[in-house]
């Protein structure tokens, strides 16, 4: 189906959420259907984006201070818009991007402790006041999600290894971005794998009709 409009949809929650599972779903019921979607992840998307993404991740670089990390995240996130988000909204796409500025909220924000007020200003800026249509937040004990990030295979990156504490402060502050936004509709990351994908299916489209 071809749509007059682009969307905008945003997918939220800490590390082990299920975040890439439910994108996937959703991208595959949506093409399904016949509509032209992107899926992206940030940071990352495109070539800069990329590099960027392997600065923050990678171990090694474990010394890095909080206002750095959050000035590299809006770098990518400001390439990420111009380049590919905004483009693809006019040519009437669903673009549907892992992670967007809340991370920096919950992760810079509520977790590092920087100051809200001025990464709400960085957001303003790296996107020029792109705010998503429709954001799904899975939301998991931090417990939970150590557990299967635990079976996963391959090493953790560098955000990955901060602990349960860090991530309890990462979900508290995406509870409470919750609270304030209306475009935030928040899921039960421990219900079924399809039970999610079916609701978030049905609210794309009631976000999309409206």
């Amino acid at each position: 189906m071809q749509m007059d409009k682009g969307l905008f949809v945003t997918f939220e929650g800490i590390d082990g959420c299920g975040k890439t599972t439910q994108v996937t779903a959703l991208r595959k019921s949506l093409e399904e259907k016949g509509t032209k979607v992107i899926v992206i992840r940030e940071p990352g998307a495109t070539l800069i984006g990329e590099k960027i993404r392997s600065i923050l991740l990678d171990n090694a670089n474990c010394g890095m201070s909080s206002e750095t990390e959050v000035l590299l995240y809006e770098a990518a996130r400001a390439q990420i818009v111009n380049e590919v988000i905004r483009p693809a909204l006019r040519e009437g796409k669903v673009v549907i991007c892992d992670r967007f500025y809340d991370s920096s909220v919950a992760y810079q924000g509520y977790a590092r402790g920087l100051s809200l007020e001025s990464i709400d200003s960085l957001n303003r800026f790296a996107t020029g006041g792109l705010e998503p249509d429709l954001t799904y937040l899975l939301d998991l004990p931090a417990e939970a999600a150590l557990a299967r990030m635990n079976i996963r295979e391959g090493s953790h990156d560098r955000l990955e290894i901060e602990g349960l504490g860090f991530m309890d402060r990462v979900r508290a502050g995406y509870l409470e971005l919750a609270g304030k936004h209306a475009r935030i509709v928040t899921l039960d990351a421990m219900s079924p794998a399809a039970v999610l994908a079916e609701y978030i299916d049905r609210k794309f489209w009631e976000v999309f009709n409206t």
